[in-house]
């Protein structure tokens, strides 16, 4: 699967010279120079109901600094009720290089599968509507990709906030017990992964594994991601990308969106008949544990150890990530903790059962192979 990849440095010039695939592409440290060689790439948004976030989201996409005739934005709207489409309108009739189109299907994944089938370019990029992108996000995408040789590469996702819970939220996802070891969530990782967040890849990937299975609410980018390694295929995670992630801004919204998480990732698992990382098991073991020694009677004379062990572990582990977020924030990452494990726990376990019954799975759609040249 993995493509001839060759690299050389220029350290007085600062000069990347590196080929793709059956690109040759000069990338200028400071700046890259719009040469025709260089890849003609895509960024796909798939949104739904994002009025607060699109248009920010979308300047920042435009004003990469990757050469402006080298790459166009993609918005696949998946029936917004709020102001997004007018404002997606009024985006694209100030820059060509912005297409909106239709989602029918309104999830994330078939979304994605819409760009993916209108995009001109030889390398996608996808974004997340929920977040802030580094101007050389684009740029360093694609260096990485190149550097690799990798079929999907991407970075960190750091979070950010706009209000006292999302400053609770992102500190409590600076932990462990937040991220369950997830390396992407992790600050200064680099190296060669199972998943990253978001991600980069070469057209050829949608040509050779199929595009996201639409049918996946959540978690679609995990699934595509094992599919790239069942084929085998690599994925890389570089501490050059930096992204910026707004978590949930409530309690209920932080709930809802890990108990998705957590039934996305029993999917996956059972689609794949993989075995289950630390990373989903931990949570749904607490979770049923708990319910063990709460509803059977001669394990419930070990409830009050158990339930305030977690108590006071949580605790500690708030005090310590709270201190750079305020005092006055580690009571809610306190509680947030829980709403993480619980949700996602109970999220897994219902997904275990529901997919293992209802599989709902089918052989994800190929791109077809492209007759012409990039963004011809």
């Amino acid at each position: 699967m993995r493509q001839a990849t060759t690299m050389e440095l220029n350290t007085d010039r600062h000069i990347v010279n590196w080929r793709l695939d059956t690109f040759t592409h000069t990338v200028q440290r400071d700046n890259v120079r719009p040469m025709a060689t260089l890849p003609f790439v895509t960024l796909g948004i798939p949104c739904l109901n994002e009025e607060d976030f699109i248009e920010p989201l979308v300047r920042g996409a435009l004003a990469q600094d990757y050469p402006s005739d080298r790459f166009e934005v993609l918005v696949a709207d998946g029936g917004s009720t709020d102001r997004t489409l007018e404002i997606l309108e009024r985006l694209s009739k100030e820059d060509c290089r912005l297409r909106v189109l239709h989602n029918p299907g309104k999830v994330q994944a078939a979304g994605m599968n819409e760009i993916i089938k209108a995009a001109r370019g030889d390398v996608l990029v996808r974004f997340d509507a929920h977040a802030d992108y580094a101007q050389d996000y684009v740029r360093k995408c694609i260096e990485v990709l190149g550097r690799t040789g990798a079929d999907n590469v991407g970075g960190g996702a750091k979070t950010r906030s706009k209000n006292w819970f999302q400053r609770a939220v992102c500190a409590a996802l600076d932990s462990p017990l937040g991220v369950g070891g997830s390396r992407y969530r992790t600050e200064g990782q680099e190296g060669y992964v199972d998943t990253v967040w978001g991600g980069t890849f070469p057209r050829r990937i949608f040509e050779t594994v199929g595009m996201y299975d639409p049918k996946a609410v959540v978690n679609e980018d995990a699934e595509l991601n094992q599919r790239i390694l069942e084929a085998g295929g690599k994925i890389y995670l570089s501490k050059e990308i930096i992204a910026y992630y707004y978590p949930r801004d409530s309690f209920r919204g932080l709930a809802k969106q890990y108990f998705k998480y957590g039934k996305g990732r029993a999917r996956t698992l059972v689609k794949h008949r993989t075995f289950p990382t630390p990373r989903p098991a931990i949570p749904f073991l607490m979770v049923a544990t708990g319910a063990l020694l709460l509803v059977v009677p001669p394990m419930q004379a070990l409830a009050p150890l158990y339930f305030s062990s977690y108590g006071l572990l949580t605790a500690v582990e708030a005090v310590r990530v709270g201190r750079k977020a305020g005092v006055a924030a580690i009571p809610a990452i306190w509680a947030i903790f829980p709403v993480l494990h619980v949700a996602h726990g109970v999220g897994f376990g219902t997904g275990l059962i529901h997919f293992l019954r209802h599989p709902d799975w089918a052989e994800p759609e190929r791109l077809a192979p492209r007759t012409t040249g990039a963004g011809e």
